[in-house]
């Protein structure tokens, strides 16, 4: 039965081409929005707190400080609406899910980033 699901999504859920991200990393998702008959893009910045799932299911969860209000939101990565993806910084941190990440402020609040 569990091939049969796997052999469905593989066939009928159309794979988008985004950039390998982790969490820890600071990226931006550009999605679209319909309001009304009109439809915009917008943007959401921050850090990626953890990925979850696989194939069709998968999700990434985004964490940005909107003033002093911590806003997270959950993306599946085969939403229709969302149109890019891109990696601003490549974070190193120890953990697949950093949830300690959402009682940390200040200067604590920061990841080390990777370059190269």
């Amino acid at each position: 039965m569990e091939s049969l699901v796997k052999f469905i999504e593989d066939e009928f859920i159309q794979k988008k081409d985004f950039p390998d991200f982790s969490s820890g990393d600071t990226i931006t998702v550009y999605y679209e929005i319909k309001e009304g008959e009109k439809t915009r893009t917008q943007f959401f910045k921050g850090v990626v707190i953890q990925r979850r799932g696989t194939g069709a299911t998968e999700t990434f969860t985004i964490r940005k400080m909107s003033g002093t209000v911590g806003v997270e939101r959950i993306f599946p990565i085969n939403m229709p609406a969302l149109q890019r993806i891109e990696v601003n910084k490549k974070g190193k941190v120890r953990r697949s899910r950093i949830f300690y990440f959402r009682g940390l402020t200040g200067k604590k609040a920061r990841i080390k980033e990777i370059r190269g």
